[in-house]
């Protein structure tokens, strides 16, 4: 059974710095794709940064300079470092894992959620000004 779970939430003020976990077990097939995605109270998730099989990472426009993901594999580990928080950055974040289709960073976060067949349950960042 494929678990993901998250840790590393909080609550910072604006300029802070968080670091987000993602402890991946259960996943017996190459996963080309892992990810970020972040969604607040009605909004729709959206994808926040990706890193493919090679290491080549991708990130969306408005956390760029700002977070870092990177991915331990030996231990199965994703984590994404935020840093210079703002108040926009305040969501429900998610790891994402399990894509099965060759793809590059890029390309896995210009498509959203479909490619991916792994989610964690996710865990809160809010960001107070």
């Amino acid at each position: 059974q494929v678990q993901l779970v998250e840790s590393g939430g909080g609550s910072v003020q604006a300029g802070g710095s968080l670091r987000l976990s993602c402890a991946a077990s259960g996943i017996t097939h190459i996963s080309y794709v892992a990810g970020w995605f972040r969604q607040a109270p009605g909004k729709e998730r959206e994808g926040v940064a990706t890193i493919d099989s090679d290491g080549t990472t991708a990130y969306a426009d408005s956390v760029k300079g700002r977070f870092t993901i990177s991915k331990d594999n030996a231990n199965n580990i994703l984590y994404l470092q935020m840093n210079n928080l703002k108040p926009e950055d305040t969501a429900m974040y998610y790891c994402a894992d399990g894509v099965m289709l060759k793809m590059t960073a890029i390309q896995a976060l210009g498509l959203g959620v479909s490619p991916y067949n792994y989610w964690g349950q996710g865990t809160q960042v809010t960001v107070s000004s």
